[in-house]
């Protein structure tokens, strides 16, 4: 996945794929972990949005996870 802008470092490299990029290799990361950064990224808090399903609350992000916290974010 390629992203640009947002407070993300630009050359920024996380994890590795086999060479058919069909099995991860290198450092996994849950999709709802990296869906929870993006929302973080844009200026929402992925623990307050919710939608009804089935009569409930739900989660976007669900209800374990965490932000991406790897050395990638720009600070200048």
């Amino acid at each position: 996945m390629w992203m640009a802008g947002g407070g993300i470092k630009g050359g920024a490299i996380y994890g590795e794929t086999d060479d058919f990029s069909y099995n991860v290799v290198k450092e996994p990361l849950q999709i709802r972990d990296f869906h929870a950064t993006v929302l973080h990224l844009l200026g929402f808090d992925h623990e307050r949005i919710t939608y009804k399903h089935q009569g409930l609350d739900q989660r976007l992000t669900g209800v374990a996870l965490h932000t991406w916290s790897i050395n990638c974010w720009d600070n200048s």
